[in-house]
């Protein structure tokens, strides 16, 4: 039999499985991946589950992962009592509550606001730049300018609450941004574990549709107490986010310093494209963080979560305590991720 004429039959056995099968047949580096045709929503933190139901109320109707993702982190972002994220999130060093944010479909089509303050809703504003600008990134008054422009009500994020807190801090401070300073407000009576609305950094999310494609999102009112201008790494593609549609999707949380130094979420989806499982890719990206600088990774939280185009996901962070929260057709569950500190 010829190579031709054998190439050609295999194809077809191989359309003719997948018809039968029900699911769908990726061609990714000349082999050939399973996409299952269950959609599934992966965010960072306990919290993250409330988001998630928003997200899942699309994607259970056959809806778009990209409107999936900006729906679902939407609801943090308005979220008053939620102080790491949009609306009452604690302010710079200056008083200033400044917004940073990026979002990214299966198409690789990207969008990101730095620095932005007054608006509520940066991810919609970071969409916005990636359906109606040139550019990718906009920044600081330029930013807000845009979202103005374009129907954006301005908004005074700094709440009571958030104030009182910046000034309790200002008694004392000497205008050095201190890194993980949100894990203080951790409630040890109130809260199951860390990882809830009060001791968190950003939220990043993940979904894959019925159609297998992928979509992500990342938002968060950056480290509180800042040097004012400061941008970590949620705004940055292939930092805090990145999504590669033949392969999977990777956002991260933490100090974002450290994340950018590794290009952390990109590297997690390299990892994968080269046979890591989720977890595993997760775990290399904690891991070379930590080579890096072992002494300063003792002091720091880190943690990256994935998902890949079988709808398998995992995390893994710098110390424990990190949790993520998922949503299926069979899952819905909060689960903590290993780490490399026990």
């Amino acid at each position: 039999m010829s190579s031709s004429r054998r190439k050609f039959l295999q194809t077809a056995a191989l359309g003719s499985a997948a018809a039968l099968s029900g699911t769908k047949l990726i061609a990714q580096n000349k082999k050939l991946q399973v996409v299952k045709d269950s959609p599934v929503v992966v965010s960072t933190w306990a919290f993250g589950a409330t988001a998630n139901v928003g997200a899942w109320e699309i994607l259970s109707k056959g809806g778009r992962a990209l409107d999936a993702v900006e729906a679902g982190v939407k609801i943090p972002e308005a979220d008053p009592t939620n102080q790491t994220i949009g609306l009452g999130g604690l302010p710079d060093r200056d008083g200033h509550v400044t917004l940073d944010a990026c979002i990214m479909d299966e198409n690789y089509n990207c969008g990101s606001v730095m620095c932005l303050e007054n608006i509520v809703h940066a991810i919609s504003v970071a969409r916005m730049v990636m359906e109606k600008t040139p550019h990718i990134v906009l920044a600081g008054d330029g930013a807000l300018q845009f979202a103005l422009a374009n129907g954006f009500k301005k908004e005074n994020l700094l709440t009571p609450e958030s104030e009182k807190a910046w000034k309790e801090w200002l008694k004392t401070s000497n205008y050095k941004p201190e890194m993980n300073i949100e894990n203080r407000l951790y409630d040890k009576n109130t809260d199951p574990m860390p990882g809830g609305k009060d001791n968190h950094d950003t939220i990043g999310m993940m979904a894959m549709d019925a159609n297998g494609n992928l979509s992500g999102a990342c938002t968060t009112s950056g480290l509180a107490y800042k040097m004012h201008g400061r941008v970590g790494d949620s705004p940055i593609i292939g930092a805090g986010l990145y999504v590669d549609n033949e392969i999977g999707a990777a956002t991260s949380t933490g100090v974002g310093e450290e994340v950018i130094r590794i290009v952390g979420s990109h590297l997690v989806v390299e990892l994968m494209r080269n046979g890591k499982s989720p977890e595993d890719a997760c775990r290399e990206a904690v891991e070379r963080i930590v080579q890096r600088n072992p002494e300063k990774t003792k002091d720091i939280q880190v943690g990256f979560i994935a998902l890949n185009k079988n709808g398998e996901y995992g995390g893994f962070s710098l110390q424990p305590g990190f949790v993520y929260s998922v949503n299926s057709k069979t899952v819905t569950n909060v689960f903590p991720a290993k780490s490399y500190y026990k």
